[in-house]
Parts: C-alpha cells; sequence; structure tokens
C-alpha cells in the first residue's frame, strides 16, 4: 500500500497543470471593391470603393478603418478615416491624369488594398528613347559575336519520356547560358518552333520541368535558363550561398554605368540562349518564343527588343519597366534602379544608365509578330503604371490580361492567358 501512495503521488505530481488560455480574438476580414466590375475610368471621374468589414462570418456592427490613397503607392495622400455602419463604408477619389489610384485601408494588423485604373492605355513612357539605344545594343551584340557558339550538352533524366533533355553550357561574354533544354525525341530536321523560358528575380537552377513543353503542339524545342549563368542541380545551400554573397543585390550591380550594369550581360545572355536554339538542326527556322514573369517578363521584353528573330513573347507581370518614372511624378517597376540623390533629385548617372535597359525602350524596338502582357492592378512589386507604360510602347499585334484584385503575380486565368497564346502562335507559324 505504501508504494501504491508512492506511485499515485508521482503520477498526480508528473500531471501536467494546465492553465486557462485565452480565446483567440475573430479575425477580421476586409473586402474593398470599386464601383465598375472592371475599376477603370476617365481621367477626372470619380471612383466610389466599397469597404466591408466581417468577423467570424458576420458584418462588424460598427468601427472604422484608416485609408491612404497614393498614386499606385507614389506621393500617399494624408490617411482618411472611414466611419463603418453594418459592416460597411464608402469613399471617392479621383486622378486628373492616366495612371492608378491605389487604395489602402486598414485595421490594426489587417490591410487589403484596391485599385482604379485611369486611361491606363493612355500611360506613355517617362522619357524617350535614347538616341544612341540602337547603336548600343548592336555594339553589344557585335562583340558577343566575336565568341564562338561553343555548348556542352549533358545528358539528364527528364520529366517526359519522350522528351531526350540535356543540361547545357553555351560560352557567352562573361558567365555562360546555363540551363536545361528539351527535344522531342526523333525529331526531324527544321520541323519545331523554339521556345525560350526565363526567370523571376532571385537565384536559382533553371527548371527541369520546362522540357514538358517540348511535348506540347506537336513538339517543340524548349529551353530554361537561370539569370545567372551559374550551375544547375545544386543543392538549396549553393543557391542560398550565391544569393548572401557573389550575387547579393546583384540587381544594383553597374547601375550607374550602361557598360556595367548587371542586366546587360543577362540580356545578352538571352540572345546566346536563341543563338544555341536557332543552331539546333530541328529548330524550323522561323519561330522563336521568349516566356516569362516578373523578372522574367522583363527579359522577354529585352529579348523581343534587341533579336529580331523572336516572333512571339509572353510577360507576365514584368519588371523593369520605366525605370525613370520619378522624373514624371511617378512610381517605377521592380528593380526601381534609380535612388535620389541628397538634394532628392533622380541620381543623374543612375538615371542615364538605367533607359538602355529599360523595358519602354526595348517595346519602342521590338518588331515580333505578336506580344501578350499580364498586370495585376494592385501589384506592389512591379506596378500597374510601369506595365502599362511599357505595353502601351509596343507598336505590334498585341493583348494585355488585367487582374482588378491580383498583386505581383500571375493569376489562373492570365497563365492560362499566356499558354494558349503561345500555342496560337505555335499553329499560326506553321
Amino acid at each position: 500500500m505504501k508504494q501504491a501512495g508512492i506511485l499515485l503521488a508521482l503520477l498526480l505530481i508528473a500531471r501536467p497543470i494546465v492553465l486557462a488560455q485565452e480565446t483567440p480574438a475573430p479575425a477580421l476580414t476586409l473586402k474593398v471593391t470599386a464601383d465598375r466590375a472592371d475599376a477603370i475610368y476617365k481621367s477626372g471621374e470619380v471612383a466610389t470603393f466599397t469597404i466591408e468589414a466581417v468577423v467570424d462570418g458576420k458584418p462588424v456592427s460598427d468601427g472604422q478603418v484608416t485609408c491612404v490613397f497614393s498614386k499606385d503607392g507614389w506621393q500617399p495622400q494624408p490617411p482618411q478615416t472611414v466611419v463603418l455602419k453594418d459592416g460597411k463604408g464608402t469613399i471617392t477619389s479621383k486622378l486628373d491624369e492616366p495612371g492608378f489610384l491605389l487604395l489602402r485601408t486598414s485595421s490594426g494588423k489587417t490591410a487589403v488594398l484596391a485599385a482604379a485604373a485611369y486611361d491606363p492605355l493612355q500611360i506613355k513612357p517617362s522619357l524617350p528613347v535614347p538616341d544612341d539605344f540602337d547603336q548600343f545594343w548592336t555594339a553589344q551584340k557585335a562583340e558577343l559575336a566575336k565568341v564562338p557558339l561553343k555548348s556542352t550538352m549533358t545528358p539528364v533524366q527528364g520529366p517526359a519520356k519522350g522528351v531526350d533533355a540535356f543540361d547545357v553550357q553555351v560560352d557567352c561574354l562573361g558567365k555562360p547560358v546555363s540551363g536545361y533544354f528539351g527535344r522531342p525525341q526523333n525529331a526531324k530536321p527544321k520541323s519545331l518552333p523554339a521556345i525560350l523560358f526565363v526567370h523571376g528575380a532571385g537565384v536559382r537552377s533553371a527548371n527541369l520541368a520546362s522540357t514538358y513543353w517540348s511535348e506540347k503542339e506537336g513538339g517543340m524545342l524548349s529551353f530554361d535558363i537561370n539569370a545567372h549563368g551559374i550551375t544547375n542541380g545544386q543543392p538549396a545551400e549553393f543557391y542560398t550561398a550565391l544569393s548572401e554573397g557573389e550575387l547579393k543585390d546583384y540587381r544594383a550591380i553597374g547601375r550607374n554605368d550602361r557598360e556595367q550594369s548587371y542586366f546587360k550581360g543577362m540580356f545578352l545572355r538571352l540572345v546566346r540562349a536563341i543563338d544555341f536554339l536557332t543552331a539546333q538542326p530541328e529548330w524550323d527556322g522561323k519561330t522563336v518564343i521568349v516566356y516569362g514573369s516578373s523578372q522574367g517578363g522583363y527579359q522577354a521584353f529585352a529579348a523581343a527588343g534587341i533579336d529580331p528573330r523572336v516572333t512571339f513573347f509572353c510577360a507576365g507581370v514584368p519588371a523593369g519597366c520605366d525605370h525613370t518614372g520619378n522624373v514624371a511624378n511617378r512610381i517605377s517597376g521592380w528593380p526601381k534602379l534609380v535612388p535620389n540623390d541628397s538634394a532628392g533629385k533622380p541620381d543623374a548617372a543612375v538615371l542615364q544608365a538605367s533607359r538602355y535597359v529599360d523595358c519602354v525602350n526595348f517595346a519602342a524596338r521590338t518588331k515580333c509578330k505578336g506580344a501578350v502582357v499580364t498586370v495585376g492592378f494592385i501589384d506592389t512589386t512591379c506596378p500597374a503604371t510601369s506595365v502599362y507604360a511599357a505595353y502601351n510602347a509596343l507598336a505590334i499585334s498585341k493583348a494585355i490580361h488585367a487582374d482588378v484584385a491580383v498583386g505581383h503575380a500571375n493569376s489562373p486565368a492570365a497563365s492560362q492567358v499566356m499558354q494558349e497564346a503561345v500555342y496560337k502562335h505555335v499553329r499560326e507559324m506553321k
């Protein structure tokens, strides 16, 4: 009995003590919508935004939210307070010029964005194309042409059974082109279109899964390249070390000198990647597509602007648009290359250099057969104002897919639009 008593006492001591726990506060959900489904207005028209606040599925009985308007994130206005009644409230504002009116609504730690577009198809580039833009890129391509087109193709196991896949490196100025190449098995000479996939910002391997595209539309030559000419298929730690070391903040490298700009080397690798694709015996001799989003969209614009072999491009939520927006008192796209100096004015050297790596100027030079661009109205990374500035500079057959309530991402609908556009172009080129 004594031992049993001791055991019972030990069990009681070991039993966890349950403390009273606070019930988590109900989650607040905010929803803000413009009074037009497409959220498109003419300059000077008033846009009305309806704000809805819900907690646990029920409208908030009363309360208030803070609202801040801006020109697509540029020059935010003083905060305004909106009192809610039965969980709803409204606020109005307008723009008197082409652009985007961005509204940030918040309560505590909860915040949402909404936007209204004002004459978006009238947004112009903030500066004209430099007089020597073509001369500059012709000289860069001439230097690249001096490098022999030498490639190394290492067979790898790809995801598609009917596709031969290779890890490819192609000599270039500076870093090589590095990616995964897919080729349908038993492809006939001069039978296949070519598609080049390019990456968003960051440091990573090329994507072997892109070789699946070699099975589409009767077969394609697919080439997915990483943005930096680095080794593919390495452990995550390899790319982390690069992003924290040699390639840390690569977007700013050489930004004050067009000859030293990091993006100059990135874009010349696009030309060399197209050299590789068009040198393949299976290439149909006429079709080159470039496909990418964010920084990949930036590269797609660049490739079409400096390489006349590009026949079509898809640019999802593209970066690199209208670097010089601050001279026109508006926001620029990622990577927001041009800082202000100590006097609050755009850095003169960076401003000038940025014009040679700007989507608005590549757009003005492209002669390809068509393009599809996607844009998110509440994208704070690649703001819609900058995207439309580049899109509007295209003087070719084009289409834009706009997502009113999407930020920096391609919605499923946008991705489908891009893919279907590629298929259509391939069919038209046959």
